[in-house]
């Protein structure tokens, strides 16, 4: 917990990051962009969608009954709701999802997986999966991975707090 302790005792002049924080912040950065880049072109290119579509898709895939309430789908997306509701107009034009109203709330809609949209995510996956491990986890040994993991959930859970007016995407 030394950087709770360094962080802690801030003052009013800003903590610079020192030169091997900022080697480390611009390969985060070049590699991340990099990363989503090269996720969008593969699935641009073999499946006609961009990567959000695709995570949509398979959350749908993965919730009962292929459907969700709108709001859930933008929170496990991360994005906003306006983004949210572009992306499923696009998905519903193209078939692979449609919108149902909720009976018990009138202001609430589902966003539902079609069979249509099903075939699609299944075509898509093998080409996403392979993209995906040889551009990720064909690099890293198993200790890598498991490392890069247990980072990834200490940033998620220090950015996602769980109190209420919290400025998060979905929220938006």
């Amino acid at each position: 917990m030394e950087y709770m302790t360094k962080a802690a005792a801030s003052t009013d002049e800003p903590q610079w990051l020192t030169a091997e924080e900022q080697r480390i912040w611009r390969s985060y950065l070049h590699a991340t962009y990099l990363l989503e880049d090269h996720m969008d072109r593969q699935l641009q290119r073999d499946a006609g969608m961009p990567h959000v579509y695709y995570g949509l898709l398979v959350k749908l895939a993965e919730s009962p009954q292929r459907r969700l309430r709108m709001t859930e789908l933008a929170m496990h997306a991360k994005i906003t709701r306006s983004r949210l509701s572009h992306a499923v107009a696009r998905l519903e034009k193209n078939g692979w999802v449609r919108r149902e109203d909720c009976t018990w709330d009138k202001r609430g809609q589902f966003a539902v997986l079609t069979d249509q949209g099903m075939e699609v995510l299944r075509n898509a996956a093998p080409g996403h999966v392979a993209t995906v491990r040889n551009a990720l986890f064909d690099r890293l040994t198993p200790e890598q991975q498991k490392s890069l993991g247990e980072i990834m959930e200490i940033i998620a859970e220090g950015l996602q707090p769980d109190e209420a007016g919290a400025d998060l995407p979905w929220l938006r």
